[in-house]
């Protein structure tokens, strides 16, 4: 049995299991959770509701986080590997330092988010909203921006645009190069 706890120590959810590698957290209530370092590698987070939640360096390899809600979460090098964040709400979360490479955030709202040194190769952020967002030092090689909205984003110092597919994105003069 896995007891899931909030910043202040209260169990908010638990798991029968041993541990969280492909645990099913579908539409679960994690509002705070403390999951700083855990293994929900393949989870199924699907419309998981994640807000303010401490994911620092937790492993999230091949997760499905569909829909999921992660506003003002701490993903702080996180491990996102190829996970599916579809539609997910990131908005203003803080991703800086995380491996997202292969991940899916194709539709993803990433407002205002911190994504500063992430790791993006090869990552879907078709129509992505990545207004405000905060991707300084982030490597981009191959990710695919189609139809995002990069709209007073701060791409200062990004790492890489090779093979990135910027076709359609919208841009507005607060968004820096």
């Amino acid at each position: 049995m896995i007891e899931i706890k909030n910043k202040q120590g209260k169990v908010i959810h638990t798991v029968d299991a041993d541990t969280l590698v492909g645990a099913n957290l579908t539409n679960v209530y994690l509002t705070g959770a403390c999951l700083v370092g855990a293994n929900l590698t393949n989870a199924n987070l699907t419309g998981a509701y994640l807000f303010a939640a401490n994911l620092e360096g937790a492993i999230l390899r091949d997760a499905n986080l569909n829909d999921a809600n992660l506003y003002c979460a701490n993903l702080t090098g996180a491990y996102l590997f190829a996970a599916n964040l579809e539609g997910a709400i990131l908005e203003g979360a803080n991703l800086s330092g995380a491996n997202l490479t292969g991940a899916d955030l194709t539709g993803a709202n990433l407002e205002d988010a911190n994504l500063s040194g992430a790791k993006l190769v090869d990552a879907n952020l078709s129509g992505a909203n990545l207004t405000g967002a905060y991707l300084e030092d982030a490597n981009l090689v191959g990710a695919n921006l189609e139809d995002a909205n990069l709209s007073g984003a701060n791409l200062t110092s990004v790492c890489d645009l090779e093979g990135v597919n910027l076709r359609g994105i919208k841009v507005n003069e607060k968004t820096k190069f």
